[in-house]
């Protein structure tokens, strides 16, 4: 009864956190969340073990793209989580859009080359949830080709979900300007110690909650 009392508190604080239709965002990637202080590692706070209100109309398109890019489904279900409360006609005040939150200029446009399109989706594009669906798990897919240097898997997806916020090249950034240097210091840390870097040194201040917010919601769905 605990557990699922914590889970519902959990995904009510998440879904609290998630960006409406008029809400601002202050990131420079493909979405973000507003700015906080430092936080624990989920695995060090008492965490939901389950993940209650996830939209069935979705699963098949998160699925599919999970699968064309090689992407972890709940990664995509967590995004999905903090960027937009699974609300396909969302639009922050940066013209980040759909569920995902993708700008087109940036992350968009990355995804359109990624597949050998010129240009950036539209508008109307990124607010089909297929659609941006398919295009938010390529950029991921792009996040973590940048970050292929990284040798243990529970730090590589916290770096790729700081990066889904901020960029690949800000979070590198936080260890050294010399992309070389700086992953081989990342693979100098445990998980938990790059995610306190993360927490300390990160410029944007969005970035520790981001990163707090997604790996809470990702547990959740675990």
């Amino acid at each position: 009864m605990r557990t699922k009392i914590g889970c519902l508190m959990a995904i009510t604080l998440l879904a609290g956190c998630a960006k409406d239709p008029q809400t601002t965002s202050s990131t420079t990637g493909a979405g973000g969340t507003s700015s906080g202080g430092w936080l624990q590692p989920p695995s060090q706070q008492q965490t939901a073990s389950n993940h209650t209100g996830t939209p069935v109309a979705y699963s098949d398109y998160i699925r599919q793209a999970a699968s064309n890019y090689g992407v972890d489904e709940n990664l995509i279900k967590a995004i999905i989580q903090v960027e937009s409360g699974f609300n396909p006609l969302a639009v922050s005040k940066s013209n980040a859009v759909g569920l995902m939150q993708l700008k087109a200029s940036t992350a968009g446009r990355d995804a359109y080359r990624m597949k050998g399109r010129r240009g950036q989706p539209s508008s109307r594009e990124l607010k089909d949830p297929a659609v941006n669906i398919d295009l938010g798990a390529a950029y991921i897919n792009i996040l973590q080709a940048q970050l292929a240097g990284i040798n243990d898997p529970k730090t590589r997806q916290y770096a790729t979900i700081v990066s889904y916020a901020n960029g690949a090249g800000a979070m590198l950034r936080t260890f050294s300007s010399d992309r070389r240097v700086a992953v081989n210091r990342i693979n100098q840390l445990t998980p938990d110690e790059f995610y306190q870097h993360i927490q300390k040194k990160h410029p944007a201040p969005q970035a520790p909650r981001y990163l707090w917010k997604v790996t809470t919601a990702y547990q959740a769905m675990e």
